[in-house]
Formats: structure tokens, sequence, C-alpha cells
């Protein structure tokens, strides 16, 4: 999907003037508010937050209990209990005006921001992404809308930060996606969407919720046999699963000619999402003629985050801003 300028900038600015079809309009709320995580030493205890929904998110249902927090973080930067989904605000020293949203995997069973979140988000801050953390529900924490709660979020979350750009510093037409594992899904699954996944809750909602471009770091793709045994499959569909589910939940039968260009990243000793999920997304996008770049790498593993230094998944990074300065993303 092309996103043009001074569209972006102009839905914006009506959306933040209340122009969307008598919706409620959100309030702004301050930036500065520290999430108040568990225990107070976690990496993503000391950020700033912004509530993603101006109520119950869609759906609502009991969710989880984290003791009158937003979520559950241990001192590792493993979240749980997602009772209000937000994100982690993190901001460079020089912004470029671009943006970032960068959902950490864990299966859907938890979210790994102290791998996957903090630490990335500090690298792109560096090159002067203006950076949000994604914590999005949980699809096994209680929520009605069970597999499609995270989706929701990250909708919500693109429409979010491009409704607030001026305030934020941002331009609304650099606004991509970063996404590991369950959270590569979660990000694929934004860009290749075709449908609107709630009804809309204030004016921020009448804007896009495609990033501009998004990097998939070993995704899991596919629902498909044999490529279907993880945690991310069993937690979405269960052990069965239907065509209505295959089609919904894997991400490279949903690529059409509005999907946004792609990066992905992948270890080929990876035994979690084998690099089968990324090379099936790869053949998708050449056949709708997708703009997308793949690196393959022999050893890594699953999970490897910013890869440790010296190894050869390590230059992913570098791989990646090089990537976003070639399709205008960041300044050359």
């Amino acid at each position: 999907m092309a996103l043009d300028r001074r569209t972006l900038i102009a839905a914006a600015a009506a959306a933040m003037a209340g122009d969307g079809a008598g919706l409620a309009q959100t309030p702004a709320g301050p930036l500065g508010e520290l999430v108040p995580a568990l225990p107070r030493t976690a990496p993503g205890s000391q950020l700033q937050v912004i509530d993603l929904w101006p109520g119950e998110p869609p759906g609502a249902g009991p969710g989880p209990d984290p003791s009158g927090y937003r979520f559950d973080e241990t001192a590792r930067g493993v979240i749980t209990k997602v009772q209000r989904p937000c994100l982690l605000v993190i901001r460079p020293d020089r912004p470029n005006g671009a943006a970032m949203i960068v959902a950490a995997g864990g299966g859907y069973r938890f979210i790994d921001v102290g791998n996957e979140g903090v630490p990335v988000g500090q690298f792109l801050t560096a090159a002067g992404i203006t950076v949000f953390i994604l914590i999005y529900r949980l699809p096994g924490e209680g929520w009605e809308h069970g597999p499609d709660a995270p989706r929701q979020d990250a909708q919500r979350a693109v429409r979010l930060v491009r409704a607030r750009a001026a305030e934020l510093g941002i331009d609304p037409a650099r606004v991509g996606a970063l996404g590991f594992s369950a959270g590569g899904h979660l990000m694929g699954e934004t860009a290749v969407c075709h449908r609107n996944l709630y009804e809309p809750v204030d004016a921020y909602d009448a804007l896009p919720f495609r990033p501009a471009l998004t990097g998939l770091l070993y995704p899991v793709i596919t629902m498909k046999a044999p490529f279907d045994g993880t945690s991310t499959r069993r937690v979405l569909v269960g052990d069965d699963v239907t065509e209505i589910e295959l089609r919904t939940y894997s991400v490279d039968v949903q690529v059409g000619a509005d999907t946004p260009p792609i990066f992905m990243a992948q270890a080929m000793d990876d035994r979690i999402a084998v690099s089968d999920h990324v090379l099936l997304m790869f053949t998708a996008l050449r056949k709708a003629r997708i703009p997308a770049e793949i690196h393959l790498f022999d050893r890594g593993g699953h999970g490897f985050g910013l890869g440790t230094p010296g190894t050869a998944v390590a230059a992913w990074p570098a791989l990646f801003l090089a990537w976003l300065r070639a399709r205008g993303f960041l300044p050359a």
C-alpha cells in the first residue's frame, strides 16, 4: 500500500481535531508517565507509556489480573498478564522523524522485551528512530476475542502513532513495524490484513493501520503442516487447523498488492520457526511483486535478538538500517 505523506498528515490532523464521524476524541494524555511494572528494576519499568485504548479494549473479557498494574514484568523483561495494552516509548537524542513499532516474541504466551524489545529499541534510537515497544494482549489471558486481541492492538498502535505524529515529532508516513518470532507473526499479520478487526472507538481509527514497511525476524508465518510445530500455532488455533483459520492466521496467503515492503532475517538452524516460514513469505511477496529483502544465516538458532557480537546473525541490524535508507525511510 502506497502511503501518501500529505494525505496521512491531513488525516492525522483531522483525527486530532476530532473529525471522526461523530466518534469520541481520545485525550492525548501525558507522555512522561512511568509504567508501573514489577519489579522496578525490570527493563521496561522506566520507559514512557502511551495506553492504546481510551477505555476497555475491544471485546473486553475478564483478562488477567496483574495486581493493579498494566502488566507483570520480570527482572529479565518477560511480560505476562497484560491487562492494559500500551506502547513503551524510547526517544532518540537526535530524532529524524522516523518511527518503528517493535513487537517482541514469546509464542503469544509472554512478551520478551528484555531480549527483543528494549535492546532493539536502543539500537534503533541510536539511528534517530523513535521507538514504540508494543505491549499487546496475549490470546490465552481471558480476552473475548482471543487470537484477534493482539492483532487489534497492533492495528490500533499504528493508527495511534500516526494520529499523534505531530506531538511525538514523527512523520506519519514513516511509521514502520518490526517483529520477532510471534511478534513477527503479529507484525506480518498487520502488514497483510485487509480488514479492520474492531469497531472504531475514536477519530484515530479513521487512519490506515498498515505500516509503511515491515521487518520480520525469525517470524512464524504459516499455520500449515509440516511447519506448524510452534507455540504460536498452538495458542492461536489449537491442534486442528480449519481452512478459515489457515487463511486468517497464515501471513503468506494474505499477501496482496497493498502489502508494504518487507525485510526478513532468519537462521537456517532455527528449530522453532524453521526457515521454510520466511521462504514461503518471500515466495508470496515475489509473486505479488512486493519489494522484499531476505537474509539467511547458516547459524544463529531462534530468538537471537540483536545477535551475539562477532556472530553472523549480528549483521542483521546494520543490514536492516541499510534497507531502511534504501527505501527512503531514513536519511541517506
